[in-house]
């Protein structure tokens, strides 16, 4: 079940930012940057709040090809109106839907970003390099679980691993922070780019 935190710093969203542009990919609206003849992409699962968040997708706008998907089938929520939005009891299921591809054979890479619901059972089955960038408070992702998650994947041969907690910071702290805070903003940029580190390591 989602946390308050999952809603929280709501950001206003916009149709019209960044420089990428819109597509359907296997039957999801998908915010879409960098070259269109590029081999390799690194797709971003977005929040609640679906891919019309600024900040969302200035991370995805970075030199390299990177799509931005909302699994709420272009239906974000409406934080004046609980109603609204598709999968909201879920909350925070974008990093379930990430280790759920990297128990897979189809991606190269993955990242997680405060996340979520998820089971050291399914942590064991991941198959490919993961990192794990955590929020020191965060209620669906304790510290203590994300440890046991680095734990879990360092037993495992062959599967690269890094979990790092993030001081002073609470779920949704990178993409979901205010531009006029200077320290959210550092530790934003910091994730994204021990983020962007990853994938540049592990996709070929």
């Amino acid at each position: 079940m989602a946390t308050s935190q999952c809603f929280e710093n709501p950001p206003s969203l916009s149709s019209t930012c960044g420089s990428g542009n819109l597509r359907e990919i296997g039957g999801l609206k998908t915010y879409v940057t960098g070259p269109h003849d590029s081999k390799l992409a690194i797709l971003l699962i977005s929040d609640v709040f679906g891919y019309e968040a600024p900040n969302l997708r200035q991370s995805g706008s970075r030199g390299i090809s990177s799509s931005g998907s909302s699994i709420s089938y272009g239906e974000p929520l409406d934080s004046n109106n609980p109603n609204t939005g598709r999968f909201v009891d879920k909350g925070s299921w974008h990093g379930v839907v990430v280790v759920k591809l990297a128990r897979t054979d189809d991606i190269q890479a993955a990242v997680l970003l405060h996340p979520g619901p998820i089971t050291e059972d399914e942590i064991k089955e991941v198959k490919c390099p993961i990192s794990i960038l955590g929020a020191e408070i965060d209620r669906s992702s304790p510290i203590q679980k994300s440890k046991q998650f680095g734990e879990i994947l360092s037993a495992k041969p062959g599967i690269d691993s890094f979990v790092k907690i993030f001081p002073g910071v609470s779920h949704g702290w990178s993409v979901r922070y205010d531009l006029g805070d200077e320290s959210a903003v550092k530790s934003a940029e910091e994730c994204h780019g021990d983020m962007l580190s990853w994938f540049i390591k592990y996709v070929k």
